[in-house]
């Protein structure tokens, strides 16, 4: 049944707290992906299944009160993302998302007028800090021949010709997103510790003073919730590496972090959930998996699943979702196979694809909810054939190159604006 709650709300412990106004809870429970809510009520919201994204009102007046409550106790498993349609909330725009994932727990908000907008006033509610909006553009960049040419990718994964090269070019770098909007690209061949940063118009500055010990056929991926960064793993001109280097959502490489897990490289990384990574496969042709935490810890080696293979691709799609593409297995066997990488980081078994199997590819997310995989090597030689990845993680047909072929390019996201 519905009715009115008059000045109470119930908190995640199950004490009823006071609230500035009456609410009227709705008799259904919301299972679904999207919830649009109204003020002056209250909802239950059941994630057992799935993340829900609810949608504030698109206009409130100072004093407006809604209550959103974890029914089931999943919001932990899969979270609740809010959409403040228009309005600000806790000072930030609505390009920003707001993201709560702990289980039990009731969100209390009242609107305070346009500078600050919706506020949360439950004294138990815990919040993650807002998150910034994803990345709508890609670039590859560097690659095999010592190329360091670029290129651009729009927000509808449309690769564009080549951009006049910047820095030392090498192949076997890593790149990933920093600070919400730029890039940065760093180690690489001939061991090297150089990096260069993209900036959010995806401008390729000038090689940057190395940090680190050089290395390459490294890996990165992001982590955290304010836009850092880790590369790690790789090869020396000795040995397999299991270092690691923090980058800050200043684009600032950090000095080398001892290693964990076994040294190797040739690997790839995706970020998953919503501030987590997970470093897999790799030489010589393992299905291992080390994550990293919201912090930047990585951890022991884990037991992997699907074809070991190494010279992989990782790219992110979705809502906090990533994917591993292609790769060389034994005997030198190119595969089409994928692995998906879920919100909660349970990487899945093998996924036949479509598109040419290969090596040595670059990765990258696109489009706020999608991916593509640029370039790469085959039995015949380097191609410039790239594969969309669509937001359930559907790999596509290869599509036409563009830009010079070649392998051991890498990738990474940077613009908010499409």
């Amino acid at each position: 049944m519905s009715g009115i709650v008059t000045s109470n709300v119930f908190r995640s412990s199950g004490v009823i707290a006071a609230t500035a106004a009456g609410i009227n809870f709705q008799s259904t429970v919301t299972t679904g992906t999207t919830l649009s809510v109204e003020a002056g009520n209250g909802y239950f919201i059941d994630t057992t299944s799935n993340i829900c994204t609810v949608t504030l009102p698109g206009s409130a007046e100072a004093g407006d009160q809604i209550v959103l409550v974890d029914y089931a106790r999943t919001w932990g498993t899969y979270k609740i993302v809010i959409d403040s349609n228009g309005l600000n909330y806790q000072g930030e725009d609505d390009s920003y998302g707001v993201e709560y994932n702990t289980s039990g727990a009731t969100l209390n908000i009242v609107y305070s007028g346009a500078s600050k907008g919706w506020t949360p006033i439950s004294d138990d509610v815990v919040t993650d800090a807002p998150s910034p909006p994803p990345t709508q553009k890609a670039i590859m960049a560097f690659g095999s021949g010592n190329s360091n040419i670029s290129n651009l990718i729009n927000s509808s994964g449309v690769v564009a010709s080549n951009s006049t090269g910047v820095g030392t070019g090498r192949s076997g770098l890593g790149a990933n997103t920093y600070g919400t909007d730029k890039a940065i690209f760093a180690f690489g061949g001939g061991e090297l510790n150089t990096s260069n940063l993209v900036n959010n118009s995806g401008v390729v500055a000038a090689d940057g003073t190395g940090v680190g010990t050089g290395r390459q056929q490294i890996s990165a991926s992001g982590f955290g919730t304010t836009g850092q960064a880790i590369f790690a793993y790789g090869t020396t001109n000795t040995a397999g590496s299991n270092l690691s280097n923090l980058v800050s959502n200043q684009g600032v490489v950090a000095s080398d972090t001892a290693g964990v897990g076994t040294a190797r490289g040739y690997r790839s990384s995706v970020s998953y959930g919503a501030d987590l990574a997970v470093f897999g496969y790799g030489y010589s042709q393992v299905n291992t998996l080390n994550r990293v935490s919201n912090t930047g810890v990585v951890s022991g080696d884990e037991s992997g699943v699907g074809t070991a293979r190494r010279n992989l691709t990782g790219a992110q799609y979705g809502v906090g979702l990533g994917i591993f593409v292609f790769g060389e297995a034994s005997g030198a066997n190119l595969i089409q196979a994928s692995n998906k990488v879920s919100f909660t980081g349970v990487v899945a078994s093998d996924v036949s694809n479509s598109g040419t199997g290969r090596e040595v590819a670059g990765g990258a997310p696109y489009g706020g909810d999608k991916g593509i995989i640029y370039g790469g090597g085959t039995p015949s030689g380097t191609i410039n054939t790239s594969n969309l990845i669509t937001n359930v993680g559907v790999v596509g047909n290869d599509v036409t190159g563009v830009g010079t072929a070649r392998s051991g390019t890498a990738g990474a996201g940077y613009s908010i604006s499409a």
